[in-house]
């Protein structure tokens, strides 16, 4: 017998390193089943491809594309040039001409367009059509099309400017860019469109994504952007907000995101399912926010991103998942399943961007004017995002609907967070009689009562 065949192989021992990898791609696996053949508009400027670290920025953002595309998810690049414009001039001579934020294009203008948009859709198709070894591209083949998409119209002359060649969107063929996509192409579209007697037009990049994103009713807009998202008064990212709130904002963005935040408005009004504003700088931005839970940037919604609703009895599976950390430890009394299957229909649930997050159920004691509120949870991710007091007032909005007068609950562990949000405690004698009944002396919970 060799000496190879009689040493003992090695057992190779898990690290942190493969945990979290590992607990990522579960995390992840929801997302990637759901985004499957859904349609992704992502566009961006062409300072992507410009600055020191542009080239290293932009085969990140290649291999992202890339990766988003091998997941079966239906792509559609929408790109800029205003920098390569700039700096085409800048080499011809010519100075830049604006008026309200709009570029003047003459007819010299058109030709370092041109020229600009030409090169830069070259170097975009290199990057997207790499393959190299050890590269999260290796022994990928990405069909790349494009074409005349877009048909155009003068600016014209306003506040006394003539635009010259400054277009404005005419159409948008959504049904040959959708056979494209149907036929598992990228398509790259660049900000150019051309009118039906052969002439050319400059196009804003931000209103060629809102028009193609609104004519194909895209799952997600994607705007890659010079800041991280929306912020509040205090400078704060905004996760999440509604059109609504979007529109009626009045404070004052990064340059790049106030630019296009009329438009993802107008997209998301008009069936684009959902607008995103990422930070073009961050490394892996996209597969951030799409693939965890928590995201990088600022998505705006039609409706809230979390809401509340009741449990049926096909919810069962996910309040056992919420409660059974808490059940383990001792925090919450163990319930079977199939007392949870008796009172499932007294849970109500938070729903966050299609995930169960949260829970809290509502026990009425009609006689006695009172209800207990029982296995308020929510998971830890999303603690820090005020999902417990959500649920807690849906509890006693919901009590108070019922005609009820005081709201109690037991506990071991979270007596502070809730005399915080004015529970008092009290003795056992303030229960109702036929809950009393059924305190257990062993855990000693203490009784917190509110009055509604």
């Amino acid at each position: 017998m060799s000496k190879a065949s009689t040493t003992a192989p090695t057992t190779r021992t898990q690290s942190a390193d493969d945990a979290r990898l590992v607990a990522w791609v579960r995390q992840a696996a929801p997302y990637i089943h759901a985004f499957r053949g859904r349609t992704f508009v992502i566009a961006f400027g062409g300072e992507v491809l410009q600055g020191d670290d542009g080239g290293l920025r932009a085969q990140a953002l290649a291999q992202d594309i890339n990766l988003l595309e091998s997941m079966g998810i239906k792509l559609v690049l929408v790109h800029g040039t205003r920098p390569q414009i700039d700096a085409e001039m800048q080499h011809r001579g010519m100075t830049p001409r604006f008026h309200n934020g709009l570029r003047v294009t003459d007819a010299e203008t058109l030709e370092c367009v041109k020229r600009a948009v030409g090169v830069t859709r070259i170097d975009l198709e290199a990057l997207l059509s790499q393959g190299l070894p050890h590269t999260p591209m290796a022994g990928a083949y990405m069909r790349l099309t494009g074409g005349n998409f877009i048909t155009a119209k003068p600016v014209g002359v306003v506040d006394g400017v003539d635009y010259h060649y400054t277009g404005a969107i005419r159409k948008v063929l959504a049904e040959e860019i959708q056979a494209d996509l149907d036929q598992e192409n990228v398509v790259l579209i660049s900000p150019i469109g051309t009118s039906p007697s052969g002439e050319v037009f400059n196009l804003a990049w931000e209103e060629v994504a809102e028009a193609v994103a609104t004519s194909l009713k895209a799952d997600k807009l994607i705007y890659l952007c010079d800041a991280p998202g929306i912020t509040d008064r205090k400078g704060k990212l905004v996760e999440a907000i509604t059109i609504e709130d979007a529109a009626s904002s009045k404070i004052q963005q990064a340059p790049e995101v106030a630019r296009v935040l009329p438009g993802a408005v107008r997209a998301c009004r008009n069936g684009v399912g959902r607008v995103h504003f990422l930070d073009r700088t961050v490394d892996g931005a996209m597969l951030m926010e799409f693939f965890t839970r928590d995201g990088v940037g600022t998505v705006i919604t039609q409706a809230p991103l979390a809401s509340i609703r009741e449990a049926t009895i096909d919810d069962v599976g996910s309040v056992v998942a919420l409660i059974a950390p808490l059940e383990a430890d001792g925090t919450l009394v163990k319930r079977g399943r199939e007392r949870l299957e008796m009172e499932i229909t007294r849970f109500s649930l938070l729903d966050h961007d299609g995930v169960i997050v949260g829970c809290a159920a509502l026990y009425p004691f009609t006689k006695d004017k009172m209800a207990e509120m029982a296995c308020l949870v929510v998971m830890p991710e999303y603690q820090r995002l005020g999902y417990g007091d959500l649920l807690r007032k849906h509890i006693e909005t919901t009590a108070k609907k019922l005609k009820l007068k005081r709201l109690f609950l037991l506990t071991t562990r979270t007596a502070q967070w809730f005399t915080e949000r004015g529970f008092a405690e009290e003795g056992l004698e303030s229960l109702p009689s036929q809950r009393r009944e059924l305190y257990n002396y062993q855990r000693r919970s203490k009784v917190l009562i509110k009055t509604l």
